[in-house]
């Protein structure tokens, strides 16, 4: 699943000493990841620092080490340009470009990078935060609080009735998209609670055996996406006309009914072809 921890990395928080020679960086522009362009395609830099390269981040954090090799991910000035053979490229648009454990490694990246920056004080009394060397935490110098990385859960739900699989579309979409349901998990709900209250709240339906398909994290910008299926328990169709603008049961044996569809990046278009393919062989 993109995003998923690679299997061939070990997770640090403080950097070897001395320094390890020619690191691997991921340095970003707000949410855009700074590569090598060349004609065999894509690349993360080797250097010792972002300073080579002519930029001074305005933070930099140890990630811990890669197929062998110690990574860094920094943050550079939002207004800073790309260095001479090198380009600032969204998450989405390197998928498949980079190596999967690299892409894998740089939504962490990015993750760890915007907690980090927004969390420089203390939310409890506004005090100057300092990071803690045995743990990614960050840790009050005035009260003691501690905040670690966030995690939005989010739930998805793919409803089948027979043949037939629920779609819906968000006025934020793509032209023609049609997508499973989704929403964020709220405090005191189990997640197949909130599966079921988000579809009933944005499109009317009722849901029953629900089950679960798999999870993928979501640096966007800081979410974990719970998959699951469900089947048709009653009710007719009625948008909530907020986050939903439309929603129609499209026929899964139909190649020609079925709308556009989500990238293959998202855990949400892994639901709607397994779900597909099982129709289709039944």
């Amino acid at each position: 699943m993109p995003f998923e921890r690679p299997a061939s990395y070990v997770a640090g928080i403080e950097p070897p000493y001395p320094p390890p020679p020619h690191p691997l960086w991921f340095v970003f522009r707000r949410t855009e990841l700074l590569v090598a362009t060349g004609p065999g395609g894509v690349a993360l830099p080797h250097c010792n620092t972002p300073k080579d390269m002519g930029m001074m981040p305005q933070r930099t954090l140890y990630l811990g080490v890669l197929d062998g090799t110690h990574c860094f991910a920094a943050e550079a000035p939002a207004e800073v340009m790309a260095p001479q053979g090198c380009a600032w490229q969204g998450l989405r648009a390197l998928y498949g470009g980079l190596e999967d454990a690299r892409f894998a490694l740089a939504g962490r990246a990015l993750q760890i990078v915007e907690w980090d920056r927004t969390h420089q004080y203390c939310g409890a009394c506004g005090g100057r935060t300092v990071a803690r060397s045995r743990e990614r935490a960050r840790e009050c110098a005035t009260c003691g609080e501690v905040t670690y990385p966030r995690l939005a859960p989010a739930v998805m739900g793919l409803v089948k009735r027979g043949g037939e699989l629920l779609l819906a579309r968000a006025a934020r979409f793509p032209e023609g998209m049609y997508s499973a349901l989704a929403g964020f998990v709220e405090p005191g709900e189990s997640l197949e609670q909130c599966l079921e209250r988000e579809i009933d709240e944005e499109v009317g339906i009722r849901v029953c055996n629900v089950r679960y398909f798999a999870s993928q994290p979501w640096p966007f910008p800081h979410s974990l996406m719970v998959a699951f299926f469900a089947d048709y328990e009653g009710g007719e169709i009625k948008v909530d006309g907020v986050e939903i603008s439309d929603a129609k049961w499209f026929d899964a044996r139909k190649s020609e009914d079925l709308p556009r569809l989500p990238a293959r990046i998202s855990i949400a278009r892994k639901l709607i072809d397994a779900a597909i393919g099982e129709m289709r062989e039944g």
